[in-house]
């Protein structure tokens, strides 16, 4: 099968990727370097705060020694049900798009093995996590009547609408060990595969001016396919204070993404329209987590997480398309920074729980040129929420324990807004890059940029067993 790698202009501080499709850059970012946070209810309406006080499976989703801290063994499945809306806005005008899925979210196990000696070792844990997320998103944009296009070989068309749209999920596996050294240290270790399923495409609309027909055309190289699977490795470390404080440590090693990806091409001086594929290999952000709990008594606990990224996605490079990659991101990729503050109250048998996370947006400013209201110029324009922008998240639940099961639920709030380019294509003698439909092309040397929010409403369920 043809193996070509994608053509990409050079990048400078103030434009990106010009022939590469945005939602590349979009997906490196928010698929394979983000983090597979969806546990059990209890995590969740704790906004996944949990670093320094562990005792559960969903420890190896933030730091593997909370293990060690576990002295019961513990099983649990949680179902996900979530909404994800995007409202897209340009010249006054909106469209938006819900999505709803359900699924199985998460399930975590935990076997405790005390050590019946004198040693200082109390306990050596095992423990295994599956957690599971749709990255399911559609984001349609309006059109602009005003911006028409003059076709070389005669006939004109306005722009009519364009849309992002992506299937697919990203799972974590987990597979740990967490010890308990006289009831103060705690130290563990996981090992991670993750597995990641993306289906894209990029296509515009545009409506004759002479008979109204509409016509579909799709970005170079898209629509696209990816299947990956990655490997990470964590390490943690636990200690008390005090009875009342914790402070807790983590590492994970970054993420050795291989992508196999097919994808769409048109209008090859060789091969025309026609179908290729090809292998990528891209190493995700290392990520260090320091946390802090306050245990005031058996009734109440706060837990406050801090992320930071420590390094930038890269590919390895095959071609022009990963160099221009790695060096958009050298230059315009701000490392990871994440808060994460949760709390849990305890009424006897009940739980009460709520939480807050802020994730920083993950560009620096971008300048690019886009088509004024009127669609026959163009401006600089620089965007600090180009792409992806910084998200918050707000978070509550409540929890029964009957003693040998339990029952949580909770309710999720996620939300963030950004400036979506668009429509940017060029088609010359060094660069095939347009947007094609079965007859004609479309070359564009600036961007359309719409205004999207995006809303997820998410709800999860857990049944748990403790033994």
């Amino acid at each position: 099968m043809l193996k070509k790698s994608l053509a990409i202009m050079s990048i400078s501080a103030a434009f990106f990727a010009q022939a590469q499709d945005v939602s590349v850059i979009r997906n490196t970012v928010d698929v394979y370097s983000g983090s597979v946070n969806v546990g059990s209810a209890k995590f969740n309406a704790m906004a996944g705060s949990n670093g320094a006080l562990g005792g559960d499976a969903n420890s190896l989703l933030t730091n593997p020694a909370g293990l060690g801290v576990a002295i019961s063994g513990e099983i649990s499945g949680t179902l996900s049900i979530t909404n994800n809306k995007n409202t897209s806005s340009y010249l006054g005008s909106s469209y938006g798009y819900k999505i709803n899925k359900g699924d199985l979210g998460n399930v975590g196990a935990v076997m405790t093995f005390q050590l019946m000696s004198e040693s200082a070792w109390k306990f050596i844990n095992i423990g295994i996590n599956y957690s599971n997320q749709s990255i399911e998103d559609y984001v349609e944009t309006p059109g602009n009547s005003n911006w028409i296009y003059d076709f070389p070989n005669g006939g004109s068309s306005s722009f009519g609408r364009h849309a992002y749209d992506r299937y697919g999920y990203v799972s974590k596996t987990s597979f740990g060990v967490g010890a308990n050294y006289n009831n103060n240290l705690y130290l563990g270790a996981g090992l991670n595969f993750l597995n990641a399923s993306v289906d894209q495409s990029d296509t515009a609309i545009f409506n004759s001016l002479s008979n109204g027909g509409s016509e579909y055309f799709s970005k170079q190289n898209t629509p696209y396919s990816e299947r990956g699977n990655g490997f990470s490795a964590s390490l943690g470390v636990i200690g008390k204070l005090s009875p009342n404080f914790r402070i807790g440590a983590a590492l994970e090693t970054p993420t050795f993404w291989n992508i196999d990806r097919s994808y769409n091409f048109y209008n090859d001086a060789i091969y025309g329209d026609d179908y290729a594929s090809e292998s990528r290999k891209l190493t995700s952000p290392f990520k260090a987590t320091v946390s802090a709990a306050f245990i005031a008594s058996k009734s109440f606990a706060l837990n406050v997480d801090y992320t930071l990224g420590l390094t930038k996605p890269k590919y390895k490079v095959y071609g022009p398309a990963e160099t221009e990659l790695n060096n958009f991101f050298n230059d315009n990729y701000k490392n990871l920074s994440e808060l994460k503050i949760g709390a849990e109250y305890r009424i006897k048998q009940f739980r009460l729980r709520g939480g807050y996370a802020y994730t920083s947006s993950p560009f620096d400013a971008l300048t690019v040129s886009r088509y004024t209201d009127s669609g026959d110029n163009k401006v600089d324009q620089s965007y600090n929420n180009m792409i992806l922008s910084d998200r918050n998240a707000l978070s509550f639940g409540i929890g029964y324990d009957f003693r040998s099961f339990y029952i949580d639920a909770s309710y999720q709030n996620i939300t963030s807004k950004y400036n979506n380019p668009l429509l940017y294509g060029v088609v010359d003698n060094n660069y095939e890059a347009g947007y094609y439909s079965p007859n004609r092309l479309i070359s564009s040397n600036a961007y359309v940029v719409s205004d999207v929010k995006n809303v997820k409403n998410n709800f999860f369920l857990t049944f748990g067993w403790k033994f």
